[in-house]
């Protein structure tokens, strides 16, 4: 206000605004070079010497850069209408040329940006021709100033995006910029910038200058977020939105990869920006009319450069670091997912265009330790800021095998505080073992046992990154651990360091491991399979040495890497679908012009296939497993059976007594602590790790379930899935559909799945599935055949029992029915048979007074009926069977009832 009030008086002389301004001038003057005009000197002038341009003195660097920011403040904020006098000697000040010192920088970029807040101080001809040679020589002095100065944000770098700026109309975002450099918030109309405008673009920053002079500036050294101001980052990333490199057939490739190998932390909140913008350069033609108007991709040589240094594998700098930073690693890894992923989203666009880019080979996927960066990233999450949430992202979508939930849990188990306090307990100049000497240990088992239990537990107070040199003779021998003299404790242990390893290195250690546990004739042949064989074809991992399927430790193993390559084919034929979905339908497009009958093949026919195919593939899986859970012949001769789960959960059956039973690798303590049901055998232990990742894979895709029950598998197994699988209840959803099939194998594997699920869930829903069930069983009473009656109601009949005890309320319908099947039968065999009909009185009998047909005996009850052996019935005729076999259900029924009382 004082300003203002002041220049509206005539006396000027007198005033205070006047003298303050006057002092002002003086200072100014003062520290200018010399008395310098705005005469243009000509080319002679300046070959003379810098007389007319000589420079600001060192000393007078801080003080101008001062007035500068004070006639800003006064001129933009208070009011100040400069006279000419003043905008003479400010001009001159502007333009003179400081010593390349930081000041000297920071002066430069203070008076570009008041040359662009008050273009008004520009007014004649002359003084235009002198502003545009002072930026003439900015340009050319400002790789001397940045190296000479030691600085890495030049005024170099402000030049060229404001250029940018000015090419794509973004005049809102020069007055951010002016407005930060000055400190200070200055109303500048976006109209005043006109005349600067046509300067920069027509004159001295065209388009194609720009472009060409973006590439030859230097990259930031050690770029990081600790770097301020406007660097070459910022230029780039804006030519690459603009899409002028490829408008001007300008590769801008080397120049991003450099700069993307000079990183630090913290990461540089350009850096992902930049990433994106330039992936999308490489897929996005700038123009319709012109599709090979693209950047290029980095090549997989120069990407194969920087991961050579990483997981401890690669060579070192002479400074003792890694030539390449973690930075730089995992800043590649996200432009390489960031790129697959991008590609597959635009396959239908690059069709239409007939263009299709590289994607990255699978070999070279297979060399970069994409879990070791991501756990890396983990631990430094606010030092990458949201790049660890993004690759996580990418991983997701593209990698789901390396994101397993199990995966993480045992993550905090291994990057926990207990294992950090026994890593602080090791001493550092603790015995340090070679992976000879580990490979040795096993070569000499079993009598190296305790030397190889010595290097396994010292091995486990190690880092997962730190295993990683003894992978591979970890995995090699894990096929010498199958004899049975070995130890349990060093499976264990073995266990315990490959899921360690697994943390930071998942992808090689599952090929490896596939390749240590191939049967003895593969190993002999040298058949290696890589980790493509195994993404095609995950059932390879179950075609390992059969002793695997009795031994815990490592089967646990085989069931992660099956779980992982089972997801890992998914994502795989899902890739490989959207890549030559597309292509193959455009060209087939063209291919079939003009020629009538050939109509395209619909998209969906390939979805269906691929969904088939998953299903096909999942499902030999879980059918492979559930055949693993069944009891060899040796041992069925030691008494082990797929039942004793569910007695174990039930409690004892009635009727039946508790047999041990033993698997043949079970160790001596353990057969002295076995007396009942087998529960430590190495059978019962396989049988409860496949139910659990049957279990998973049930809840992640309910369809599998369905299509491995409509499929069937050994009514043996029932009652281990039953109470060892806790999902196996959303059966009871599709049980009948299953009772609907037209085969009669379905619907008694339906009745006797939902008798076990009777027991173990008894649900309303359940007592539905049941009354249907019974129904069912009475309406096919009346179509079925004599030979087909006999198949069906054998294995079905005992079945009721079940309903019966977990459903009271069905036992008048259970009794109806089986009254009702025993005179069907009957009736079949009365004229050969007589004796059936004293059969089905007794029934009638048993039905309508079933309290009479038991005395007691010693406080306890006891069947009167007379149960016959199958060896008693094995000649007799069908119908007969039946009959008796409806005999015996009503006696377990009874039995049962009053076993629960």
């Amino acid at each position: 206000m004082f300003i203002r009030n002041g220049q509206q008086r005539k006396r000027e002389g007198s005033s205070v605004l006047w003298q303050m301004r006057r002092q002002l001038l003086l200072e100014l003057v003062a520290i200018l070079p010399r008395s310098r005009s705005t005469h243009v000197p000509n080319d002679g002038d300046i070959g003379e010497g810098s007389s007319g341009y000589s420079g600001l003195r060192e000393e007078h660097v801080v003080k101008a850069s001062a007035l500068l920011r004070l006639y800003c403040a006064l001129m933009g904020i208070a009011g100040l209408r400069p006279t000419d006098e003043e905008a003479e000697q400010l001009l001159q000040l502007m333009t003179s040329r400081p010593p390349a010192t930081p000041a000297g920088v920071r002066f430069v970029s203070l008076s570009f940006c008041k040359l662009l807040a008050f273009p008004t101080l520009v007014s004649t001809p002359e003084q235009e021709q002198l502003m545009v040679m002072w930026l003439s020589w900015m340009i050319k002095e400002e790789e001397y100033f940045e190296s000479a100065a030691g600085v890495s944000a030049s005024f170099g770098e402000m030049l060229l995006l404001v250029a940018m700026y000015f090419h794509s109309n973004q005049l809102s975002s020069i007055i951010e910029l002016v407005c930060s450099t000055l400190g200070m918030k200055i109303a500048i109309k976006p109209s005043s910038l006109s005349k600067m405008k046509t300067i920069f673009t027509q004159e001295i920053f065209t388009e194609q200058v720009v472009t060409a002079h973006a590439v030859r500036v230097a990259v930031t050294n050690n770029l990081s977020a600790n770097i301020t101001g406007f660097l070459p980052i910022h230029c780039i990333y804006q030519l690459l939105r603009s899409r002028a490199f490829t408008k001007h057939k300008v590769s801008i490739k080397d120049w991003i990869y450099r700069q993307l190998c000079e990183t630090t932390t913290p990461i540089h909140t350009q850096l992902i920006p930049l990433i994106d913008a330039y992936i999308n350069s490489i897929l996005t033609p700038a123009s319709k009319a012109n599709p090979e108007a693209t950047n290029q991709p980095i090549t997989e040589q120069e990407i194969l450069n920087v991961f050579q240094a990483s997981a401890g594998q690669g060579e070192v700098s002479r400074g003792g670091r890694q030539r390449y930073s973690i930075t730089t690693q995992l800043l590649i890894l996200y432009y390489i997912l960031s790129y697959e992923e991008n590609l597959l989203a635009s396959t239908k666009q690059l069709a239409l265009m007939q263009k299709k880019p590289k994607s990255y080979s699978a070999a070279l996927m297979d060399q970069i330790p994409i879990k070791y960066l991501v756990t890396q990233a983990q631990g430094l999450q606010q030092e990458f800021g949201g790049l660890h949430s993004a690759l996580l992202r990418l991983l997701a979508t593209n990698y789901p095998h390396l994101c397993l939930v199990e995966d993480w849990v045992c993550e905090e188990e291994v990057t926990g505080t207990l294992p950090l306090l026994r890593k602080m307990m090791l001493p550092s100049n603790t015995c340090r073992y070679t992976q000879s000497q580990l490979h040795q240990a096993f070569q000499k088992l079993p009598s190296s046992s305790p030397r190889l239990m010595r290097i396994l537990e010292h091995l486990t107070l190690l880092s997962p990154a730190d295993l990683i040199p003894y992978a591979e003779a970890l995995t090699t021998s894990t096929a010498l651990l199958l004899e049975p003299a070995v130890p349990r404790r060093i499976l264990q242990t073995l266990n315990k360091l490959w899921m360690g390893l697994n943390t930071v290195m998942p992808r090689r250690l599952w090929v490896m491991t596939v390749n240590a546990l191939q049967p003895s004739a593969k190993l002999l042949r040298q058949q290696r399979y890589t980790q493509n064989d195994l993404m095609v074809d995950p059932l390879i991992v179950l075609r390992c040495d059969q002793r695997v399927y009795r031994c815990p430790p490592l089967m646990d193993i085989v069931l992660h890497m099956l779980n992982g390559y089972l997801l890992a084919s998914k994502a795989y034929l899902h890739c490989h679908l959207k890549e030559t979905a597309d292509f193959d339908r455009q060209s087939q497009t063209v291919s079939n012009l003009g020629v009538p009958g050939q109509p395209d093949t619909p998209e969906v026919t390939r979805e269906e296939l691929k969904n088939a195919l998953l299903a096909a593939q999942d499902s030999a899986a879980v059918q492979i497993l559930l055949e693993v859970c069944l009891p060899t012949s040796e041992e069925q001769q030691l008494g082990a059976n797929t039942e004793s789960l569910l007695r174990s959960i039930r409690g004892p059956m009635p009727g039946k007594s508790k047999q041990g039973s033993l698997g043949p690798r079970a160790r001596g303590s353990v057969k002295d602590a076995e007396p009942e049901g087998g529960l430590l055998s190495d059978l019962r232990e396989v049988q409860c790790l496949i139910c659990c990742l049957l279990h998973q894979m049930f809840i992640a895709d309910p369809n599998i379930a369905k299509l491995v029950h409509f499929q069937g598998y050994p009514q043996a197994l029932l009652p281990l899935t039953v109470a060892g699988i806790p999902s196996i209840h959303i059966c009871l959803d599709f049980i009948p559909e299953l009772l609907a099939q037209p085969q009669l194998e379905k619907q008694i594997f339906a009745i006797q799945l939902l008798s076990y699920l009777c027991t173990q869930y008894a649900l309303p829903k359940s007592l539905s599935v049941a009354r249907l069930a019974i129904s069912v069983m009475g309406t096919l009473l009346t179509v079925l055949t004599r030979a087909k009656r006999f198949s069906f109601f054998m294995p079905t009949l005992p079945c009721l029992v079940a309903f019966c005890q977990a459903f009271p309320p069905l036992y008048d319908d259970v009794a109806a029915l089986l009254v009702q099947v025993g005179q069907v039968c009957a009736s079949d065999v009365a004229t050969k048979a007589r004796h059936i009909d004293p059969l089905i009185a007794r029934l009638q009998y048993l039905k309508e007074k079933p309290q009479e047909a038991v005395v007691p005996v010693e406080g306890s009850s006891k069947l009167t009926l007379p149960q016959r052996t199958a060896e008693e019935l094995g000649g007799t005729d069908p119908d007969v069977q039946i009959c008796y076999c409806v005999e015996a259900t009503f006696m377990d029924i009874i039995s049962s009832t009053l076993h629960g009382l």
